[in-house]
């Protein structure tokens, strides 16, 4: 499958002038074998930097691709960290043309940061589908202790050839499983978000992130049902959810409220200090919280709201500990200010119909139980004590808006 990225530019009814820098995707078996043709295909040519990890260069299978030059960075203890990768950078021996990164999501974030800080392309080669950012143009770093998610730079072509896919342990893939599944709730934030606010949104992006989220449910309950997994269709999946965030330059329509439990989980704030887990298997024990809390709230039939108030300082003191001037700062400019809270109870009707749409915590933890998805806060670590301030905690470190942030002026 050669995913057409020119099928999404141009001008768009949402008002925008859509733009990618992705233009290749490919989710084929042996397409490493046909490497040098896609290169010439998408003109990228001249000094060729490949950057691996000692687990992925590894690889049963692997096939590597021409370099000039090649770094196996150790895979233990490997992080999306601003000094890990601009250390990583100090070993390049020349500057490249371009980089071809061989790996998962944090490898995929030294490809788009080292781009972005030389101005050159780079190429990724993904070698498990357990998330969505290999189309994406958001770096995901840790700067100062705080995860941070800033736009740097996509990959001018995707390579993912599901030989090597076919190989990863099924527990990666069901990880990419939760990261799309997640979709329910992302989609929805951004839906609640445009209706309460006015914010920003565009059909054909949220159609996107819907069909990406449709083929994974059906490749969910394939799995379910004890079917073989459709790998070709569950890495569509992840390219497609990955080019919404470069159209937009965000990761408004895949990353909402569920989302933060994996920075909570870098982060380690009060509850969070022994957690542990793989991105998509965060994700997807953030997406049953919000289920069940954002059912919870449209059970009520009306809700009352309050006045704007900042964000309690003393609160955030005693959740994020060293991390909380960054948590204050991020919060200075609250998204809560920029529109009248009644606005949420005139479109309580509308926000409930949204809500309706995403999947209960029922039905959802039976999916993950059924399919061998981490499903409880415990699995990952997180002391359950932090279920009853979870919107408030996840919400605090990203100013987005989203139902778990609003429900800071929901009276309760």
């Amino acid at each position: 499958m050669i995913l057409n990225t020119k099928q999404y530019l141009g001008p768009c009814a949402c008002g925008r002038d859509h733009e990618l820098r992705t233009k290749l995707v490919v989710c084929e078996y042996g397409a490493l074998e046909r490497f040098e043709q896609y290169m010439d295909d998408c003109g990228l040519s001249g000094h060729r930097i490949v950057i691996y990890d000692t687990n992925t260069y590894n690889l049963p299978g692997m096939v590597h691709v021409k370099a000039d030059q090649e770094i196996v960075l150790e895979a233990k203890g490997l992080h999306s960290e601003k000094g890990l990768i601009e250390d990583c950078m100090t070993r390049f021996e020349k500057t490249p043309d371009y980089v071809v990164v061989v790996g998962g999501g944090t490898l995929m974030d030294f490809g788009r940061y080292s781009a972005w800080r030389l101005g050159i392309p780079f190429v990724a080669i993904p070698t498990i589908v357990s998330s969505d950012g290999f189309t994406a143009d958001i770096c995901s770093i840790i700067i100062d202790g705080q995860k941070k998610s800033i736009p740097m730079q996509a990959a001018d072509a995707v390579i993912c050839d599901m030989n090597i896919i076919a190989g990863a342990p099924m527990f990666l893939n069901i990880a990419g499983v939760q990261d799309i599944l997640a979709k329910h709730v992302s989609i929805a934030d951004w839906k609640i978000a445009h209706i309460v606010s006015g914010e920003y949104f565009c059909d054909k992006v949220c159609a996107m992130a819907q069909e990406a989220l449709d083929i994974m449910v059906r490749c969910a309950y394939e799995l379910k049902e004890g079917k073989k997994p459709d790998l070709e269709a569950m890495a569509y999946t992840q390219m497609l959810s990955g080019l919404t965030m470069q159209i937009l330059s965000n990761s408004r329509a895949a990353s909402g409220a569920e989302h933060l439990v994996a920075h909570l989980v870098e982060m380690k704030p009060k509850y969070f200090e022994n957690a542990h887990g793989l991105h998509g298997e965060c994700v997807g024990v953030g997406t049953l919280m919000c289920a069940k809390a954002y059912h919870k709230l449209a059970e009520r039939e009306s809700i009352q709201v309050k006045p704007f108030e900042p964000i309690d300082e003393a609160w955030v003191r005693e959740i994020f500990g060293d991390l909380a001037d960054g948590i204050l700062k991020e919060n200075e400019n609250d998204v809560l200010k920029t529109f009248d809270p009644q606005s949420i109870a005139d479109h309580w009707q509308e926000i409930r119909e949204v809500i309706a749409k995403i999947p209960t915590y029922e039905e959802l933890n039976e999916l993950y139980a059924a399919i061998g998805a981490k499903h409880t806060l415990e699995e990952l670590g997180i002391d359950p004590a932090v279920e009853d301030s979870f919107l408030d905690i996840s919400s605090a470190i990203r100013n987005r808006l989203t139902l778990a942030r609003m429900t800071r002026l929901i009276v309760k």
